[in-house]
């Protein structure tokens, strides 16, 4: 069985500074933007991080090493958004928060972005448009990226199949717990299978913001995050409440 590129760069490299590593990164996506990843060269990637080219092979051995290390780079900070938001979204009593008798929600809590007090903060729905809002910064601040991921995730052969894997597998999960506690708080449509749905919520993500960031500019960034939350409130039934 094959190393795998993640883990052969990682025994032979040694440690390199987050500011290195997000140099590489935003000047490999900035040029990989502009022309695709094959036709990127080593030398133009380290000219526009300010680093030699024997500095990048020393790292990451060759291109194709350097591209699967610099996917993880873009997956890890994704990732972390992904997880942040989803912390933030935790209720403190261990349950959804309720609307007050005035109708707002209660102290310490927040109505989601069409106004309804009844999905406050700690309500794992508001967690969840949360996670897909930072999913729509993180397509306007890294387009580049979410072009690579989707023009070479799909594609069969590619050379970086086994590392998208894995990194797929990662944000599935993430988005699989979140879908997970939406479904312990309330009520859903369990004839739609789990597996689907985080698929369609993850793809929706990058293909909505790859969208508003090539053909609608104007569309506003709460847009998209309630066009792809309708695939989230679609699967809980309708007139559900809150469990607990």
């Amino acid at each position: 069985m094959g190393t795998h590129p993640l883990d052969t760069a990682k025994g032979r490299r040694p440690a390199r500074t987050t500011a290195t590593r997000q140099k590489l990164f935003d000047a490999s996506m900035a040029l990989i933007g502009e022309r695709g990843a094959a036709n990127v060269t080593v030398d133009e990637i380290a000219a526009a991080a300010g680093v030699s080219k024997g500095t990048v092979y020393y790292n990451f051995g060759s291109k194709s090493e350097l591209i699967a290390q610099l996917l993880r780079h873009g997956v890890d900070i994704l990732k972390a958004r992904l997880l942040g938001a989803a912390d933030a979204g935790k209720p403190r009593t261990g349950r959804p928060r309720k609307a007050n008798k005035t109708g707002g929600a209660e102290a310490g809590s927040s109505t989601d972005s069409d106004g309804d007090p009844s999905v406050s903060a700690g309500d794992p729905l508001v967690a969840m448009e949360s996670m897909i809002g930072q999913a729509m910064d993180f397509m306007a601040e890294y387009p580049s990226f979410a072009r690579l991921w989707v023009s070479e995730n799909w594609r069969i052969p590619s050379e970086w199949q086994g590392t998208f894997a894995v990194l797929r597998g990662e944000l599935l999960e993430v988005v699989g717990q979140a879908v997970d506690n939406v479904a312990k708080a309330y009520p859903v449509d369990e004839s739609v299978p789990r597996g689907s749905l985080e698929t369609a919520i993850f793809g929706a993500c990058f293909v909505v913001g790859l969208d508003r960031q090539t053909y609608n500019p104007e569309r506003t960034r709460d847009q998209s995050v309630a066009a792809i939350m309708a695939i989230m409130r679609g699967y809980v039934l309708k007139d559900a409440h809150p469990r607990g």
